[in-house]
């Protein structure tokens, strides 16, 4: 048979199986700020769901209602950690400011999985680099990479 007799799924059609979005194994630990992201997230993609809706764009949907699909299980499992009280050693929500053996410092804030973004200065509590840094105090060494890496400050 000729392919021009077989039916393939056009633009609409191409959207009525998404993928879900894969929810991760640990526990969903968040800052205030990462649960303030997490729940204007739902109510950004709920305005997204009825808008499509009303327009009949089953494209825009389905995307939609697959992300708010991940957002609201993220809501329900979200568990808020408050700011530490303390600077005595790294916890979740810490800044740690740390230098290299070549010099460079970097400074980073332990957040949650979805508010994590290294370019803007957080890691993920489940990184391995946050691992690596949880518990230590100031004057520490650490491993990263290659590398060892002091701590020189936790705000």
């Amino acid at each position: 048979m000729s392919r021009a007799f077989v039916k393939e799924p056009d633009g609409l059609e191409a959207f009525d199986e998404l993928p879900e979005r894969l929810v991760s194994p640990h526990r969903n630990l968040v800052t205030e700020s990462g649960l303030a992201a997490i729940e204007a997230e739902v109510a950004r993609l709920s305005r997204a769901y009825a808008d499509a809706q009303s327009a009949g764009d089953r494209a825009a949907l389905n995307v939609a209602a697959r992300d708010l699909r991940y957002w609201t299980a993220r809501r329900a499992s979200a568990e808020l950690v408050p700011a530490p009280n303390d600077a005595d050693e790294i916890r979740f929500g810490s800044r740690v400011t740390f230098e290299r053996e070549d010099g460079r410092r970097r400074t980073y804030r332990i957040v949650g999985e979805d508010e994590a973004d290294p370019a803007k200065g957080t890691l993920s509590y489940v990184s391995p680099m946050a691992r690596a840094l949880l518990g230590k105090a100031v004057g520490d060494t650490v491993r990263a990479g290659s590398g060892e890496t002091e701590i020189i400050a936790i705000e």
